[in-house]
């Protein structure tokens, strides 16, 4: 079996993590990605794709697919996943399986109103989110700043702003509307332009990440969890494994009513012992990495799941109290 990985950008380690995975059923990894990145040189093979946007690209997958005997893509970027399960169908008409979550779920996760709205109907903790600034101006004997600003569709750290008082809030407002404008995010902010930017309750505590693993036909495999000690650009650099049962509790509900396919990575944060879901992305994240040296190797449970295998415990647990950290290494890209 052969596994594209697509928008690799710079991960190089999940290359390696199913590299590793398929060894034992003489499977290759190939990599795409719409710029020349380290990564895609650690596959066994690798292409330059069209924009996510183009109306070229699903066609250009199916058919690369198929010249390389390629059986399964799994994406590792938020902007790829709407797209690959709009056209779930379309590949699988060519025989490849894409392992992506409904467009329902993927809609919920990438839309960060359509998050805060999913977790207050499920009561699960969450920071208070305002739509507009009008909506935060209403109700501001209710708020207390700083409060956060940031896109609705975004990621990382791209156009976040604390607020500290009203005049704050309205200058933030304006800027992060006008980054979403000149930024790879107008794409999915475009439906609905003038209401992209989010006004958001501050929490000041700890920051927690849970990997919420289902399996390939969305039942509910384990939790992991982890704390962040150090964060860069919006993506975990040091984190500890632990063993927290609210965390946990956390995922298990998540997995159940979202019903989501493979790994759901999670970020919470904590205050007054409440920990509260921030966002939640439908696929691997920065702090899968963590996770995998601390015992897990979600690659091979997937590879084995498309197999036709059954849940392997061993492949789905950590080890408490692990620290680890992310280096960075100068690579030469191309001569």
């Amino acid at each position: 079996m052969n596994i594209l990985l697509t928008s690799v950008g710079r991960r190089t380690y999940l290359v390696n993590y199913f590299k590793d995975a398929l060894k034992p059923h003489n499977g290759q990894v190939f990599a795409a990605n719409s710029i020349e990145t380290y990564a895609l040189k650690q596959a066994d093979g690798f292409t330059i794709t069209p924009p996510i946007y183009s109306e070229g690209y699903i066609d250009y997958l199916i058919n690369y697919c198929l010249k390389h005997d390629i059986q399964t893509i799994i994406s590792l970027f938020d902007i790829d996943l709407p797209i690959l399960s709009k056209h779930k169908y379309e590949f699988e008409k060519n025989g490849i399986r894409v392992v992506v979550s409904d467009e329902s779920v993927i809609e919920i996760c990438n839309d960060k109103w359509k998050t805060y709205q999913f977790l207050i109907s499920h009561n699960i903790a969450t920071p208070k989110t305002y739509l507009s600034l009008k909506d935060a101006h209403d109700d501001i004997e209710n708020l207390s700043f700083p409060l956060i600003v940031k896109p609705r569709w975004g990621m990382g750290s791209i156009g976040i702003y604390k607020a500290d008082d009203m005049d704050e809030l309205n200058i933030f407002y304006k800027k992060v509307m006008n980054e979403i404008k000149l930024s790879y995010l107008k794409y999915e902010s475009e439906s609905d332009i003038e209401q992209s930017v989010l006004i958001q309750q501050c929490i000041s505590g700890a920051e927690y990440g849970i990997e919420v693993v289902n399996d390939l036909d969305k039942n509910y495999v384990t939790a992991l969890c982890k704390k962040k000690l150090a964060m860069r650009s919006g993506e975990t650099d040091q984190a500890i494994t632990l063993d927290e049962p609210k965390l946990r509790d956390i995922g298990q509900d998540l997995a159940n009513k979202l019903r989501h396919i493979a790994v759901l990575d999670t970020d919470c944060l904590e205050q007054d012992g409440q920990f509260y879901v921030l966002e939640m992305n439908a696929r691997f994240g920065g702090q899968y990495p963590f996770s995998h040296l601390a015992g897990a190797d979600i690659p091979k449970q997937i590879v084995e799941w498309l197999l036709g295998m059954k849940t392997d415990m061993s492949n789905v647990i950590i080890s408490d109290n692990v620290l680890c950290g992310k280096e960075i290494n100068p690579v030469v890209v191309n001569k």
